[in-house]
């Protein structure tokens, strides 16, 4: 059996707060609410005067805020005071298998562990173990960096998308945890559930997850012999963030004549995330909707009808073009004001094979750029979760409300393969507040 380390990953030494309260010390991921002042508000209110993950973070509500870099300041230093001040208890060399049962009433499983970031590459067509599912945006990359770089600490909210139909992985940790007291457990604050984790650390367990690992990667052996492990759910830009620092860092060490060794063992080489089973009945894929604004909207239909060799069919209205949407990998739905001033729903029925949005996408990108709108001037796009509030958006005079099917599981890992990086704001893994929170920690720089 081959060791866990060749696949990218190893077990990582996981720090957690003495005698933990989950309810004060995990808040949500910092990418989410970035427009909610109040929700963040209300998170400082619960964790007030408690040490909390919270002061750890630099929620992106406050990216671009005039304090930005006096918070960041003070995100380090808090780092160092909780090392410091022993808030933490002894290092713990494990991975954490973990069950999150979030408000909606899902359940999802997941295996937290640290991966090699030389065995990630976000850039498309890339034949690492580990890949970006969507379109990664250097600009994000930066203002990242100054978070990452020389903190004390990692908080993950990274996950990971394992390709295991048959439910090895997760299923195996699962397993070693019966009968096991939990490393914690316990509510999460703002609505976010509950939660609870157990430790898989001795040699026998950590050779049932490799096992595990190693039969997940031969079924997902290209004929070229690159293996497609792992995919980025949710955190690719901090996953980005996390390789171009130890890239940075690496430089640094090989300038100071550093070894194979010294290199491997620096923490920055690592990530911390979770994995989590693209199968998992408690993981749901939602796709982000299109409206698009100031475009002729049936010039833009016939368009991609032509391109995508469909079909186009008018129906009743829009409970009917939902449910056509909704029961199909392969079908799109427009609804529009047209020159009448009655609202219209079309039903675009194709055949394509592979993620849906991975076609569309593209077409939408050339058709603006070759056509202006009626009026001549450019039409805009927007990114809409819901189907109800794209639906309402079309109903405006001016704007074209796209519905996208559902994202088909099957077919995820074989097109990002075989196409690379879906576009940016392709999906959504569930609602906001079943977000990855905060829990482990790692010693970092």
């Amino acid at each position: 059996m081959k060791k866990i380390e060749e696949f990218g990953i190893s077990v990582p030494e996981i720090l957690l707060p003495k005698n933990i309260d989950v309810s004060t010390w995990s808040v949500i991921a910092c990418d989410q609410y970035t427009q909610d002042h109040d929700y963040w508000k209300k998170a400082e209110e619960t964790a007030a005067n408690k040490a909390s993950t919270l002061n750890l973070i630099l929620p992106e509500v406050y990216l671009n805020a005039p304090d930005k870099s006096e918070r960041i300041k003070k995100i380090q230093q808090t780092m160092k005071e909780y090392l410091a001040d022993g808030v933490f208890a002894p290092e713990r060399k494990c991975m954490v298998y973990l069950e999150r049962k979030t408000a909606f009433g899902r359940m999802r499983k997941g295996l937290v562990l640290q991966i090699d970031l030389e065995s990630y590459e976000w850039k498309p067509f890339s034949k690492a173990n580990i890949r970006a599912t969507e379109a990664t945006i250097v600009d994000r990359i930066p203002p990242r960096k100054e978070i990452r770089k020389g903190a004390a600490i990692e908080l993950p909210h990274i996950m990971l998308l394992v390709n295991d139909k048959e439910n090895l992985l997760i299923g195996s940790a699962a397993e070693l945890s019966k009968g096991k007291a939990p490393l914690y457990q316990g509510k999460l604050m703002c609505n976010g559930g509950e939660i609870s984790g157990w430790a898989i650390e001795t040699d026998e367990e950590i050779n049932k997850i490799t096992s595990a690992i190693e039969k997940i990667a031969e079924k997902n052996r290209s004929d070229d012999g690159s293996t497609f492990l792992f995919a980025v759910g949710d955190g690719n830009h901090s996953l980005a963030t996390a390789k171009a620092v130890w890239e940075d860092q690496k430089a640094e060490l090989l300038k100071a004549g550093a070894g194979e060794e010294e290199l491997k063992n620096s923490p920055v080489r690592y990530a911390l995330v979770e994995i989590v089973n693209i199968y998992d009945t408690g993981l749901t894929f939602e796709p982000i909707h299109r409206v698009i604004f100031n475009a002729d909207t049936e010039k833009l239909v016939n368009y991609l009808c032509e391109k995508l060799e469909g079909s186009i069919k008018e129906v009743a209205g829009q409970e009917q073009l939902e449910k056509e949407v909704h029961n199909s990998w392969a079908n799109f739905g427009f609804d529009y004001v047209d020159e009448a001033g009655k609202t219209r729903y079309l039903l675009l029925q194709t055949g394509i094979k592979e993620l849906a949005v991975a076609r569309l996408q593209p077409l939408i990108d050339d058709f603006l750029k070759e056509n202006k709108g009626p009026d001549g001037k450019a039409s805009e796009i927007d990114y809409i979760h819901g189907s109800q509030e794209v639906l309402s958006l079309g109903s405006r005079k001016g704007a074209t409300g796209i519905l996208l099917p559902p994202i088909a599981k099957d077919s995820f890992f074989e097109t990002i393969n075989g196409r690379g990086p879906l576009p940016r704001k392709s999906f959504s893994m569930g609602e906001a507040d079943e977000k990855r929170f905060y829990l482990e920690c790692r010693k970092l720089f």
